[in-house]
């Protein structure tokens, strides 16, 4: 082992020192990536990339979600049909669609840093302007414009992937997202408070969520000039750096569309879009119409609804993480292959969970309905990335980038069935028995023999690394998959 130095603090983090160049490429499939994580531990940048990854996606998940709870009092304004309302829903999570397909390329490209420091500045505008809008069309166009935040969460999967080794990827990348994702669940709680705040000091109700978008814009802002200053591109510096030097990053060779293209022909990365598409995408939709449908259905008041919405965003601060955590220590002990397992039975646990909650009669039992299949989303989610960085390590901004886009294409389809049926509850019905179908593809991502014994390598290098370093000193409190 020797010591490196930080590029930002110039605090020294320790580096194995079997890291070599071999024809101008940097080999660091291992090398150099944390092999546990040290939550309260900043100085080096693996775990600064973590928690601003988290953070970054946390504000975009809040501010891509603000509205949603408060659509009630937009609704009433704008005198809304429920065709706009369907309009609307779609329009928030249909452009991120496009935009996970390009961010993916961009940060194989450009660095993470680069990236998500000009989405969270980029995106804050029209965040700040749906404030301004008077008129459905200006709404709904703003509407689409924020949807390109929901872009965030590939560069936070990218970034955890090549900051960390594959004895705790998967924990690095569901706890990053569960985290963030959470903003989602604060959002639906937090924002209706906001709004009667701005009325206590006089602001008019038909104003006061114009007011209270100010907020998330300005959290956009302020993070995306803590995430130029304080993160690096990968363990060695920025890829802009590296690329100077003569040095090619791991994740970078072949340039953004190639990768793009080398992810596009394999088939595992289509799979796992059907089943993120199941699973993140019932999430966006759930997050998009909660708060309402309890309004409506159940006759709660806005306070309340987005209490109980919250609620089942507020479960990716743990469950996300749980479901890669447990991905890890199957992967541990049954190989590569259990992951997909893993990945099945979460998604048929989701799909029976909305069949019962689509059939709930009462408030309470719908919220607890809610929350247990939200358990099984959240960790299917983290399932699905748990595995995202073993498909194709050549190709991982493709890989994360498509497969993230699947989330999305879930949560438009969804809101097409919810616009053809009229009902928010057979359309969580219908989704329930199309979770229960999606989860097959699970079961048929498969992995050569040559493909197993090498992430077999990497995985014993990893623990070697991480046994090793805990030898060498005392581990500060961690969260660590040994």
């Amino acid at each position: 082992m020797h010591r490196a130095t930080c590029r930002d603090t110039g605090a020294d983090y320790l580096q194995p020192a079997c890291l070599a160049i071999h024809q101008g490429v940097l080999e660091v499939c291992v090398q150099g990536k944390a092999t546990r994580i040290d939550l309260f531990n900043l100085r080096t940048p693996q775990m600064r990339a973590f928690h601003l990854s988290w953070l970054g996606f946390f504000v975009c998940f809040f501010a891509w979600f603000a509205l949603a709870p408060l659509m009630p009092l937009i609704k009433g304004e704008f005198g809304l049909s429920n065709d706009q309302l369907a309009n609307i829903n779609i329009a928030a999570v249909a452009v991120t669609v496009l935009g996970r397909l390009l961010i993916g390329p961009m940060c194989d490209r450009y660095g993470p840093r680069r990236t998500y420091t000009a989405l969270l500045l980029a995106g804050s505008i029209p965040v700040f302007g749906i404030a301004f809008a008077h008129s459905y069309q200006t709404f709904l166009f703003f509407r689409l414009a924020i949807g390109m935040i929901g872009a965030s969460f590939v560069i936070t999967q990218y970034h955890t992937s090549v900051m960390f080794a594959p004895n705790v990827v998967g924990t690095a990348n569901a706890a990053s997202a569960g985290w963030g994702n959470a903003g989602g669940g604060v959002t639906q709680s937090v924002m209706p408070w906001i709004c009667v705040a701005v009325v206590a000091l006089g602001v008019s109700q038909a104003g006061s969520w114009r007011v209270a978008m100010l907020l998330p814009g300005m959290l956009m802002v302020i993070v995306g000039g803590l995430y130029w200053r304080f993160t690096q591109d990968c363990p060695q510096g920025d890829y802009r750096e590296l690329r100077a030097r003569g040095i090619t990053p791991d994740n970078g060779k072949r340039g953004g569309w190639a990768v793009f293209r080398l992810a596009m022909r394999n088939y595992r990365v289509w799979l796992l879009f059907v089943t993120y598409a199941c699973c993140f995408g019932i999430e966006l939709f759930v997050h998009g119409v909660a708060a309402s449908y309890y309004v409506d259905r159940f006759g709660m008041n806005l306070r309340s609804a987005g209490l109980a919405a919250g609620s089942f965003g507020l479960l990716a601060l743990f469950a996300r993480a749980l479901g890669g955590i447990v991905s890890d220590r199957v992967a541990r002990k049954r190989g590569l292959i259990a992951r997909t397992w893993l990945l099945c039975i979460l998604m048929l646990g989701e799909g029976l969970g909305l069949l019962w909650f689509s059939g709930m009669q009462n408030a309470g039992l719908a919220v607890v309905a809610m929350l247990t299949f939200g358990l099984f989303i959240h960790m299917a989610c983290g399932a699905t990335y748990a595995l995202v960085p073993f498909i194709d390590r050549q190709a991982l901004g493709g890989v994360a980038g498509i497969i993230g886009a699947g989330g999305n294409v879930g949560a438009v389809a969804a809101g097409f069935v919810l616009k053809s049926t009229g009902s928010v509850q057979h359309t969580f019905m219908l989704l329930g028995g199309f979770v229960i179908v999606g989860s097959l593809c699970a079961l048929a991502v498969r992995f050569s023999s040559e493909h197993v014994a090498r992430e077999e390598r990497l995985y014993q290098e990893a623990l070697r690394q991480h046994h090793g370093a805990r030898g060498m000193h005392a581990a500060p409190a961690a969260l660590a998959v040994d």
